[in-house]
């Protein structure tokens, strides 16, 4: 088994194989907490004037999202878990759009399979890859931070070490980011509820995928279940 940790959004088009791009804190943590919540799919889109445009056309569909952190004007939710977690959303589509997320979705497009990646599906995304005997594997940070082991990056080393039968130590992986900037941008700049990290940092919460795929010339992410 071949894996790789990219550490930067702009080498995302390095992904080969199955690619699992990560963004811990929060857009995929989030993405998880509403497809458990029966959502159908997510339309994972760049910028808000795209949202938007998708919503004049639906305006069945819920606007979920953040910039710098914070949820933008008419949207129906922010990016954050604790705002998602106790939502019907049965039967729903999202139109969500954050700042990093997507566009390691996009920049991975030569990979064969892409799953989104959170510790809240990572022992899914594990089970995955050893049910399907995957070989080739590249782990995706979209932090914007690409010089330490950020939250992305420590997800791509627990799903390395899984895989390779290394023992893991989640405790020390939770101390780690306690200390992270993007725990003090987010708690200390951008307001974002101490629920948010520990929600997004619940190991063993689910048992689905989640996956990249293309329904009408349109990216969608959609569960898959039995993993």
């Amino acid at each position: 088994m071949k894996i790789e940790i990219i550490r930067s959004l702009d080498d995302a088009h390095m992904a080969t194989g199955l690619a699992v791009v990560i963004d811990v804190f929060r857009a995929f943590s989030t993405e998880a907490y509403i497809l458990a919540n029966g959502a159908e799919k997510i339309l994972p889109v760049l910028d808000l004037d795209e949202a938007h445009g998708l919503k004049k056309e639906h305006p069945e569909y819920l606007l979920v999202g953040e910039r710098k952190g914070v949820k933008p004007e008419g949207f129906d939710f922010g990016n954050g878990p604790s705002e998602v977690i106790n939502v019907d959303f049965t039967g729903k589509t999202i139109i969500h759009t954050t700042s990093h997320g997507t566009r390691g979705l996009i920049n991975a497009a030569k990979a064969d399979t892409i799953l989104v990646g959170s510790f809240v599906v990572a022992d899914s995304i594990i089970n995955y890859i050893q049910r399907n005997n995957i070989q080739k594997i590249s782990l995706v940070s979209t932090s914007p931070d690409t010089e330490s082991d950020n939250e992305d990056v420590l997800l791509a080393y627990y799903i390395r070490d899984v895989l390779s039968g290394t023992k893991v130590d989640e405790a020390d992986i939770k101390n780690k980011l306690s200390t992270t900037r993007a725990l003090q941008f987010l708690v200390t700049e951008a307001g974002v509820p101490q629920a948010d990290f520990d929600l997004c940092l619940e190991f063993h919460r689910f048992n689905f995928v989640i996956k990249k795929v293309m329904r009408n010339n349109q990216m969608c992410l959609i569960r898959e279940d039995n993993v």
